[in-house]
Formats: structure tokens, sequence, C-alpha cells
């Protein structure tokens, strides 16, 4: 239950003010149909954590104990560094594939603009550390869903009303407390 719940918080915060939140904003200003939209989000979503949460569990299971702690220790330190960089979206992001319906258009953007960003890695990290790929996957899937289904939903409104920049700092926080605890001794 801790990976699940953590994973869904971590993503949640990190994800506000995220080049993939600040899609979900342009894909529903674009097209004004929030259901694919959102249906889009969730497969993307959950296409792309399931490799991250794959590729952290197979981490897991060929590098030694020692390795992986300080891997993770220091990852889960540069996430929370990371975290407190604004992101931006650049042009490439919003491109979609001209012909493709709302739904594809959004599921290809997003998975794209989700590759390597920062809620990725930290899906791998996430499923490596709490050796839970399932509920790492559930979590972080999750997490994405709370931060960018009301982002298509009331839009501009939301972005304008939500602290991004405290977000981010408390995000910060958990990401580094995750990297001391990976860091900490370890339990004999």
């Amino acid at each position: 239950m801790d990976a699940f719940l953590i994973s869904t918080g971590l993503v949640a915060l990190a994800e506000i003010g995220d080049k993939t939140q600040l899609l979900a904003f342009v894909l529903a200003a674009r097209f004004k149909r929030p259901v694919p939209i959102v249906a889009g989000i969730f497969v993307a979503t959950l296409v792309n954590h399931a490799m991250a949460a794959s590729l952290g569990a197979w981490l897991m299971s060929v590098v030694g104990p020692d390795i992986l702690r300080w891997a993770l220790g220091v990852s889960f330190i540069a996430m929370a560094l990371w975290t407190l960089v604004p992101d931006k979206l650049d042009e490439n992001d919003t491109k979609l594939v001209s012909g493709a319906g709302v739904f594809m258009a959004t599921t290809l953007a997003f998975f794209a603009a989700e590759m390597g960003d920062k809620t990725q890695i930290a899906t791998v990290a996430l499923a490596a550390r709490y050796h839970a790929m399932l509920s790492v996957l559930a979590g972080t899937t999750l997490g994405m869903m709370i931060a960018n289904v009301p982002a298509v939903l009331v839009g501009g409104r939301l972005a304008q009303r939500l602290p991004v920049r405290w977000m981010h700092r408390i995000a910060a926080l958990a990401f580094a407390a995750l990297g001391v605890a990976a860091l900490g001794p370890v339990n004999a």
C-alpha cells in the first residue's frame, strides 16, 4: 500500500505545472472534447508508465542492492532538484498527427511528451525502490490522472489558481526525503 500511496502522491504533486499538464491544457483548449482527451491521457500514461515500471523492476533484479541503493538515493535527490525547475511546453510537444482523431492525437502527443519526463523517470525509480511494479504503476497512473483530468475539465481557470511553486517545493521535499531514506543505513 505504501508503494501505491507514495507513487500517487509524488506523481500528482510533480505533475503540477509539468509539460504534460501544460499539454493537457492545450489539448483541452484545442479540441474541447474532454472524454477522448482524458481517455487518451490514461492510455498514454498507462503504456508509458508500464514500460517505466518494468524497467525499474528489471533494474532491481540485475543490480546489486548496494549499487541500487546509491543509484536510487542519487536519482531521488536529482528528481527533487529537477522538480524545482519549471517546465515549458515546446512546439514539438503540441504537434498532432494530422488526420488522427482526438483520442489518437492525445494518446500519441501525451506518450511522446512523457518520454524521459520526470514522472516517467520517477516511475522507474519507484518501481525499483518498492519492488511492487503493479502498485507503482497504478499509483503513478492515478497521480497523472489526478493532476491532468482537472486540467482538461476546467482548463486555464485552474492553472491560474494553483500554487504551482509551492506544489513543486512539496514534491521536491518528498523526492529528497526518499533519496535520503534510500541512502540511509541498510536494514539488517
